[in-house]
């Protein structure tokens, strides 16, 4: 009883509004920064691939811009019903959808990425370090928030299109994010690792459809 207590507690000083805001502009300011460190390969790819190919690039900076949208909602939220009883709308689950998959998708798949290299021989740098915590950081809080999402099995449907896209892009067209030449040799793999990951959210997010808080409320 104690470790439920205390588990309520903690889940609600994190939904509470002043950490909202402080998430929102740690998410803001990640995905700011994320679109900077892009900022070469979409200029590339501008230069030479067709502008469609765009919006395919850059993968953590999109999946943290969702979850802070889903922020906004949550903070208005709380104004109103209560965090996670606010108005649902179609866009809304899809932007909660988005920001859950992608985001559990592309954390774990940087930090694999980062640490693979580090097992192949490249060097850690401080930055490596802030990239591991940020982005273990992203794949955590979208779980710890799902519950007061309001997306619906449609709306995790139609991110899964957009996920498997992505990696049909990313490897068939060769716009995945730049990686360490070690990890060159092991394209396949990593291929197939961001599917698996894709696959991973997609069912992360189904699972956690049933203890949503604003389905518990009519049971």
């Amino acid at each position: 009883m104690r470790n439920n207590a205390t588990l309520h507690q903690a889940l609600t000083l994190l939904r509470s509004r002043p950490m909202l805001w402080l998430l929102f502009w740690i998410n803001a300011l990640g995905t700011v920064y994320g679109y900077y460190w892009y900022k070469y390969q979409l200029m590339d790819t501008y230069d030479f691939e067709p502008a469609w190919y765009l919006p395919f690039v850059p993968d953590s900076p999109t999946a943290s811009l969702f979850f802070t949208l889903t922020l906004l909602y949550l903070l208005r939220d709380e104004r109103t019903a209560g965090v996670g009883l606010g108005k649902r709308s179609l866009l809304r689950g899809f932007i909660e959808a988005f920001g859950l998959v992608t985001s559990f998708k592309y954390g774990i798949w940087a930090v694999a990425m980062i640490w693979s290299g580090y097992a192949l021989g490249d060097p850690v740098a401080w930055q490596d370090w802030m990239l591991t915590l940020s982005h273990l950081g992203m794949a955590i809080e979208v779980l710890l928030f799902a519950s007061v999402m309001t997306y619906s099995a449609a709306a995790v449907l139609l991110v899964a299109v957009w996920a498997f896209a992505n990696d049909w892009m990313d490897y068939t067209k060769g716009i995945f994010p730049r990686l360490s030449e070690v990890l060159m040799p092991h394209l396949d793999t990593i291929q197939w690792f961001t599917i698996g990951l894709s696959a991973a959210g997609i069912l992360a997010a189904l699972a956690c459809l049933p203890y949503q808080k604003h389905r518990l409320r009519k049971v």
